[in-house]
């Protein structure tokens, strides 16, 4: 079965950065894609990056764009978020997911596995 599993998440003050990890397994799709997408408190879960993993195509939201990669490392079957220029309404539960059919979609509804997120704090 499909596990995907964050990490990388913790405290950081506004300007600094962190990078996100998310190691999966159990995946048999060929053209699929992945995608980061956040939670804050009382929020909506809102997209912020996506990439499909067979080129490498991606899209990020315009809220980090410039200050976010989203990334993979196939051979090691994890995929990045590398977060820059760090700000505190970044603060949220990060989520990986995939979409099994390789859409770079924004939508949470087209992607079927989550992982279990990882919590980012960004201190002012």
């Amino acid at each position: 079965q499909v596990q995907l599993v964050e990490s990388g998440g913790g405290l950081v003050q506004a300007g600094g950065s962190l990078r996100l990890s998310c190691v999966t397994s159990g995946v048999i799709f060929r053209n699929y894609a992945m995608g980061w997408f956040r939670q804050a408190p009382g929020k909506e879960r809102e997209f912020v990056a996506t990439i499909r993993m067979s080129d490498a195509g991606t899209l990020h939201a315009d809220s980090v764009k410039g200050r976010f990669t989203i990334s993979r490392d196939s051979a090691k079957n994890t995929l990045y978020l590398q977060m820059n220029s760090l700000k505190p309404e970044d603060t949220a539960v990060y989520y990986c997911a995939l979409d099994q059919l390789g859409r770079l979609a924004t939508s949470k509804a087209y992607y079927a596995y989550w992982g279990q997120g990882t919590q980012v704090t960004v201190s002012s």
